[in-house]
């Protein structure tokens, strides 16, 4: 069978049929402003609040006088036989609702933007897949196509419509950047709007944080670029990578920057989120598990065990420029409280000796927890005064975890990298 999808302009149709099914095309129609009338018996109660014309009464031959298309709702032989010998007489297209056999023609599923529509079509195969396909282009594309569509037709009634600045306008309207949180590393742990909005991208930015677990779930044919970004040597600065996610975005590409734990969880996810919201780029964030969390609960550390701490907090020692981060070491002071350390691994001995410069206790507990979730996890239990020595011992990226709770790392289950019972297929 062959079809060929086309638009009717001004169509004018006949809707035969009062139940819900009937209802269900009242509707579409309704929605596209079709000029259409409404034959049967009975109707089912949401007709009452439709604003179409109805006519009660049992449907004749003589109803199809005026029309060229009719919409056959009712699912009776007896209307199907009408219908037939009404075709044999002249043209008369039919569209007989879940009988695709009788069907002359067929309703797309319809998306719209003000005047631009999209429609999806299976010639009748299967209404349902067509509505699946018509559900997900509709994620894709931004309700500011309508004032685009509006615009550019006004343009061309006017006469002066440029192809060239509408086709700019259009890409930058359907670029968009995803800032995607990937969690810690292990694919396990990524969410599962995370995994989704991966397999509808057409380029991924990633940097040496990005685990393979990760990259391997996305879809073979999506463009690759790495970012860099690791301490001391960056392939790319922000900036840069910042106008990568421009330049990609305005072409109308839907680009995923990955982001290691949460990006907004010092992951400079906000600084890339404000330039291109300055830029009139679409940006849509994808929050992820942060490894200040489940790096200390695989590890076997309670952030708020009770009778240990009462709260916690999440810190940077890294500051713009390399520079060591002194202003959260007062936490270390307060009673009952477990303070998480995310990029301090390499300041280290900065951490020691400005803590015992203000009288910290020598043999405050401290974990280092370094691969968080992957198979090479590495977890060291140490203090204050030994933390230097065992920093040199862990590997990077690590998280450092101070606090009374640490004291119970021995004693609580850890998962050694490996996350029970989600094993990577």
């Amino acid at each position: 069978m062959s079809t060929l999808p086309i638009v009717l302009k001004d169509p004018r149709i006949l809707l035969l049929g009062g139940g819900a099914v009937a209802l269900h095309k009242a509707r579409v129609l309704l929605d596209n402003a079709i000029d259409f009338c409404v034959i049967a018996r009975e109707f089912c109660a949401g007709f009452d609040e439709l604003p179409l014309v109805r006519i009660v009464k049992g449907i004749e031959t003589a109803d199809l006088a005026d029309f060229a298309l009719v919409v056959d709702a009712t699912g009776a032989s007896e209307v199907a036989q009408l219908l037939a010998r009404e075709k044999q007489r002249r043209l008369l297209l039919v569209n007989a609702v879940d009988a695709p056999e009788r069907c002359d023609f067929y309703f797309s599923a319809l998306l719209r933007r003000g005047d631009l529509k999209v429609a999806v079509s299976s010639g009748g195969a299967s209404p349902t897949l067509t509505q699946i396909v018509r559900d997900r282009i509709d994620r894709l594309l931004p309700a500011e196509l309508a004032a685009l569509t509006a615009v550019a037709g006004r343009d061309r009634q006017a006469g002066h419509s440029d192809a060239m600045a509408l086709r700019t306008q259009a890409h930058r309207l359907l670029g968009e950047v995803l800032l995607i949180g990937c969690g810690p590393g292990a694919a396990a742990l990524l969410t599962r709007q995370a995994y989704e909005a991966l397999q509808l991208v057409d380029l991924v930015l990633y940097d040496h944080l990005i685990s393979d677990e990760i990259l391997a779930l996305v879809p073979a044919g999506v463009k690759r670029r790495y970012v860099g970004k690791q301490k001391d040597r960056h392939s790319c600065s922000q900036e840069e990578i910042n106008q990568l996610l421009i330049d990609h975005a305005s072409q109308g590409l839907r680009v995923a920057r990955l982001k290691s734990g949460d990006p907004y969880v010092f992951g400079r996810g906000a600084e890339e989120a404000l330039c291109l919201a300055q830029q009139g780029i679409r940006v849509q964030v994808v929050p992820g598990l942060s490894s200040a969390l489940a790096g200390p609960a695989l590890a076997g550390i309670a952030l708020t065990a009770r009778g240990y701490a009462t709260g916690f907090s999440v810190v940077s020692a890294h500051l713009a420029g390399n520079r060591f981060n002194q202003a959260w070491l007062e936490l270390l002071h307060l009673p009952q409280h477990t303070t998480v350390v995310l990029m301090g691994l390499s300041f280290a001995a900065q951490i020691v000796e400005a803590a015992l410069a203000r009288q910290v206790r020598p043999d405050l507990p401290v974990a280092i927890v370094a691969n968080a979730t992957r198979d090479n996890q590495q977890v060291i239990v140490s203090s204050l005064a030994q933390l230097v020595e065992d920093a040199r011992q862990a590997c990077r990226p690590a998280v450092l975890v101070f606090g009374e709770v640490v004291r119970l790392q021995a004693r609580l289950p850890s998962c050694g990298g490996r996350i029970p019972g989600l094993e990577s297929q």
